[in-house]
């Protein structure tokens, strides 16, 4: 059969407040325009993440119940930690609340101001941690992931060549080397086996560890399956543990490709920075057997690890954001292709071309998509990236709306009701005006910015 449906089915439901133009309208200007300040209830469809936001099985509610909250030696611990290390072999493995805590950990022990982190490209509170400590994040994706059109099927990769350029002259600054996968802030774009084997490579001829932002290693994995001929006959679990096995360690948000809504960890090998990490997990985060979360949150990790590999899975997960991409391909909205796996990305500056980068067209379009169907999207553009650490502001490399899909939530019509509102906002973008900032904090602005329309 050519249809492919949902692998399970709904036990429970929660309600969907519908509101009015009239009252959308009221409740974003009350928002300061910012969609991260609506209340939940007050959105239909809610795109803004898929962090946190997923559907939980019936067996992961079945493992809450099983929780073992021992404050140390928890049992449920040593479930999650055989549950990790079965797909991704690492020494130690220390669970935090969720991965933004695993980054922190990590950066306060490696990095420092004379530091340099390079990245395909970092996501915002990997930068933000990195910068918080002093050092340099620096973005070396290739060429295509700067690209919305281009049809690349890895253009999460990183330029070995330039990361080998930057190694041979300041290796010394360079605690480590991180890749994310898939590459969120580019598109949700994949990183090939190749391209990591070659990454680590380099990494090992300068001897700098390799670590893996690995939110999304279960859809990285697939697309690997699906695109990189050697591996078409391999198993997602035996390809996830190959990409692995070329790093040295892993943050993890366990929100994303872990199916659970808290929860994160750090692995890695080496010891010194392990016992390092312990130390500051005992500090700010709790006991490393439970590292800032419940018995019952670890139990659902180690479901959820079971659950994501399963390729009947996968293949509705990509096939459901490919059919919302591919509509609004049809409508001629410009979207990164080839698509993500976890969301759709909308290129905004080419949607939007009369809105200048440096009055947020991606915030424009997020805005007007709220306005018309109390659909909920994130700016990733010169909001959230345009901020330098010097205080000036510089367009982003790509002034994108991302649409992130939560895991087992929606249905198909939910998706057919956010094509019909593009339909609309089709109609009528020069329409749309652009926004200035307000009111911004110094850091992460984009989570808590106010915003006000230009008049034109």
């Amino acid at each position: 059969m050519d249809t492919i449906i949902e692998p399970f089915r709904i036990k429970s439901v929660e309600p969907i407040r519908l509101t009015t133009r009239p009252e959308r309208e009221a409740l974003i200007e009350e928002a300061h325009y910012n969609l991260f300040n609506l209340d939940g209830d007050d959105v239909m469809i809610d795109l803004l993440t898929d962090s946190g936001t997923a559907a939980m099985s019936a067996a992961q509610w079945g493992g809450l119940m099983q929780g073992d909250e021992s404050y140390a030696g928890s049992s449920s611990y040593y479930r999650f930690e055989a549950a990790v290390r079965d797909l991704m072999p690492f020494e130690h493995i220390i669970p935090t609340h969720q991965g933004r805590a695993a980054e922190r950990i990590l950066m306060g022990i490696v990095a420092d101001e004379d530091a340099i982190i390079p990245n395909n490209t970092h996501f915002d509170t990997t930068r933000a941690n990195i910068e918080a400590t002093g050092a340099e994040a620096v973005d070396l994706v290739i060429e295509e992931g700067h690209d919305p059109a281009n049809m690349h099927p890895f253009k999460g990769n990183m330029d070995v060549d330039r990361l080998d350029a930057l190694l041979q002259e300041k290796a010394h600054r360079i605690p480590l080397v991180m890749c994310t996968i898939t590459n969120n802030s580019g598109g949700g774009q994949p990183v090939s086996l190749a391209n990591l084997k070659a990454i680590k490579a380099v990494c090992e001829a300068h001897d700098v560890p390799l670590f893996l932002d690995a939110c999304r290693f279960a859809e990285n994995a697939y697309f690997i399956k699906m695109r990189e001929e050697e591996y078409a006959d391999w198993s997602v679990p035996d390809i996830v543990r190959e990409m692995f096995s070329h790093a040295d360690g892993m943050t993890m948000s366990a929100k994303k490709d872990a199916l659970v809504n808290i929860g994160g960890w750090l692995a890695l090998n080496d010891d010194a920075w392990a016992e390092a990490a312990r130390n500051q997990l005992i500090l700010t985060e709790g006991f490393p057997t439970y590292g800032g979360l419940a018995g019952r949150d670890l139990e659902a990790i180690a479901q959820g690890l079971k659950e994501i590999v399963r390729e009947d899975y996968l293949a509705y997960r990509m096939a459901s954001t490919r059919y919302l991409g591919q509509a609004l391909t049809d409508l001629g909205v410009p979207v990164v292709r080839p698509i993500g796996g976890h969301a759709v990305y909308i290129d905004a500056k080419a949607l939007l071309p009369h809105i200048p980068p440096l009055q947020y067209p991606g915030q424009a379009l997020a805005v007007a998509l709220y306005e018309t169907g109390g659909i909920r999207g994130c700016e990733i553009g010169s909001v959230m990236f345009g901020r330098q650490p010097d205080g000036s502001e510089e367009p982003a490399a790509m002034e994108l709306v991302r649409l992130a899909i939560p895991r087992r939530v929606y249905t198909q019509s939910h998706i057919d009701y956010v094509i019909e509102c593009f339909e609309d906002i089709v109609e009528r973008t020069r329409e749309l005006p652009g926004y200035a900032i307000t009111h911004e904090p110094e850091q992460l602005r984009h989570f808590t910015a106010h915003f006000a329309p230009i008049d034109a």
